[in-house]
């Protein structure tokens, strides 16, 4: 049976050499190297600051958290996308408080941000108080979502006219931009995931992107346990004290063993993306030839978008299914017909609100957010990565298309 796998990470002899240095160095845990792989992606983006982390997860709740959301505050994030945005702020006390997306896109509805603020919050003492709960208005966490900026530059319109803080969850847009401007120079701390599934991977592991100094400062101290001083600092002179903790920090370093990895994956990322952005364009053609049943995923003008994953909606209408949720049944059904043929496929992410501890723990309904209902139901994602070859895109096409055919 021809398998064909939803992603590959793309690795060379590079990240093997790049660990074999390392492993000789004896130094494997957080170090030179780790200081290497933040200068080199926050170089790329054209930020000033990158603090390496272990996932983007602990990288949103590291920004967040430095930025000072907490109990008894409010952030402001889409619906439709991975539980790790909204887990993040939980992880710091605070409560998410989703808003819809578009279809199109994925990506935040930003009429929405303002609609949620208007109607769901009043001004106190100067602050955005929310009606129900008394919880203050803290900011807005918005996704770019599978590789395409949001309309970050609304985004920060609210928050400036609000006085909102803005966190961006960026892990699956490493190289998205919008015109000239990368995802992490808007203004905000950017948050990146270097995940398998991602463009480029260091296995597990994360990044913050900031312009502020002192932020990216107090974020180093934070992900050491609140340490002032780095281990790699320490290791220069005087190093048999241990340094000052000022406040309780976390434990989330990333290994120098994963930065060299990282360093031998960016040298590598411009042709991943470029090859990422052909298989796409292809895909974009034969789904247009040979399954009008699929709708596209768009890439507004000015933007570029580097697909993380490529991510289609079923289109219910040409299928004449009713509604969505029998789409989503149809969706299931032919997903599952590829797995058992061998191509791998995933639903594109999930509506947060519909999980079992949103949904319990604040009383959401699938239809208070229709779009991120209806695309949790109905997107799919295909197989795309560097190795796969015209004819395996082919492949995934015409199966899918025989598969459409014969129900």
């Amino acid at each position: 049976m021809r398998k064909i796998p939803v992603t590959i990470p793309y690795f060379t002899d590079d990240e093997l050499e790049e660990v074999k240095k390392i492993l000789a160095s004896g130094w494997v845990a957080q170090g030179p190297m780790v200081a290497k792989f933040e200068e080199a992606i926050a170089e790329h983006e054209g930020v000033k600051n990158g603090v390496a982390v272990t996932s983007c997860t602990t990288a949103l709740h590291l920004a967040m958290a430095a930025c000072g959301l907490g109990e008894g505050m409010d952030a402001i994030a889409p619906a439709f996308t991975f539980v790790a945005t909204e887990n993040a702020i939980v992880m710091t006390g605070a409560t998410p408080v989703m808003v819809d997306i578009h279809q199109e896109t994925f990506n935040i509805d930003v009429e929405k941000i303002r609609e949620k603020i208007n109607t769901q919050y009043e001004k106190k003492d100067g602050k955005l108080v929310n009606k129900d709960t008394g919880n203050i208005l803290w900011g807005i966490v918005p996704v770019h979502e599978f590789g395409l900026c949001c309309d970050i530059i609304e985004v920060n319109k609210i928050a400036k006219e609000y006085d909102l803080k803005v966190v961006e969850d960026a892990a699956c847009a490493l190289g998205a931009k919008i015109g000239d401007v990368h995802e992490g120079g808007f203004g905000n701390p950017s948050c990146i995931s270097f995940h398998p599934r991602k463009s480029i991977t260091t296995g597990e592991g994360g990044m913050v992107l900031t312009d502020d100094d002192a932020l990216a400062k107090r974020m180093k101290e934070l992900r050491t346990h609140g340490s002032t001083v780095s281990a790699d600092t320490r290791d220069k002179g005087h190093g048999f004290l241990l340094p000052e903790f000022n406040e309780a920090g976390y434990n989330y370093r990333m290994t120098d063993i994963q930065a060299g990895v990282g360093l031998a994956q960016v040298k590598k990322f411009e042709y991943i993306i470029a090859e990422k952005r052909k298989k796409a364009a292809l895909y974009n053609e034969l789904i247009k030839d040979m399954l009008p049943e699929f709708i596209t995923p768009v890439e507004p003008e000015g933007y570029y978008h580097t697909y993380q994953s490529y991510v289609c909606m079923l289109n219910i209408k040409e299928l004449g299914i009713a509604d969505v949720a029998a789409g989503g049944q149809f969706r299931n059904e032919l997903l599952q017909k590829l797995e058992d043929i061998g191509i791998a496929t995933r639903q594109g992410t999930h509506a947060v609100h519909m999980l079992g501890y949103y949904k319990n723990r604040f009383g959401y309904k699938p239809e208070d957010l229709p779009n991120a209902y209806a695309c949790d139901h109905l997107s799919i994602t295909l197989p795309l990565y560097v190795q796969m070859t015209d004819d395996d895109q082919k492949y995934v096409v015409e199966t899918i298309r025989k598969v459409l055919d014969e129900r």
